[in-house]
């Protein structure tokens, strides 16, 4: 991680169930923090109070719960809370920011799972977030099938996503490394399956070294 800018940059990690993003979001901050960079942790749907009481409505519940365009409209308005209070500032600040799931997540899984279209997502976007977007942005790849094995074994109860037929998921994977390889400058895909936590970690610091992101 050597020569990193010193000002606000703004991370965002991506994948689909079970892909061990979350892990990675919390290792990549604490490696941050280490080395004396001020950087702030969040997440979507959520990261802000406002935000996090639409996160129960989307994440909990039958999976039938929303209409896919008041799904999208709800994901849309917990990131506009979140953005405006909790991401600008921390960047205005200077700080780093590390993102668990932004709009790419969107994008994909209403856009392109849910049929939505990605012009349509992107149109709503632009409407509330202009032209925002990550200055790098870390895709964990996995086959499905193995990601929601990972996932069913953990004891929560965010599982509205999770109980979706394996076709859904097989979209999503296809919608995200398709998104990879239109935005190859902002995207870093790392094939995860068959890797331990602290190899992916490896990978994400050597790719963070590398990349060279906006000053």
């Amino acid at each position: 991680m050597a020569d990193l800018p010193s000002r606000g940059c703004f991370i965002t990690f991506e994948g689909g169930e079970g892909s061990g993003k979350s892990t990675q979001a919390k290792q990549l901050h604490e490696a941050l923090q280490s080395r004396g960079i001020p950087c702030h942790l969040t997440r979507e749907p959520g990261g802000e109070e406002g935000a996090e009481a639409i996160r129960r409505l989307l994440v909990e519940g039958d999976p039938d719960r929303w209409e896919p365009v008041s799904e999208l409209l709800l994901f849309l308005a917990a990131r506009l809370q979140h953005y405006q209070r909790i991401i600008a500032p921390a960047l205005a600040q200077g700080r780093w920011v590390i993102c668990d799931r932004f709009h790419d997540s969107t994008r994909i899984y209403q856009g392109i799972a849910r049929g939505l279209s990605l012009a349509y997502c992107d149109q709503l976007y632009a409407a509330i977030l202009g032209n925002t977007r990550p200055d790098l942005t870390f895709y964990f790849d996995i086959d499905p099938r193995v990601g929601l094995a990972r996932s069913t074994k953990r004891n929560h109860h965010e599982t509205r996503f999770e109980s979706l037929e394996l076709s859904f998921h097989e979209k999503v994977r296809a919608g995200f490394l398709h998104a990879a390889a239109a935005e190859p400058q902002r995207f870093c895909v790392i094939n995860v399956e068959g890797l331990t936590i602290p190899k992916v970690h490896e990978a994400v610091l050597a790719q963070l070294s590398t990349i060279s992101m906006p000053s």
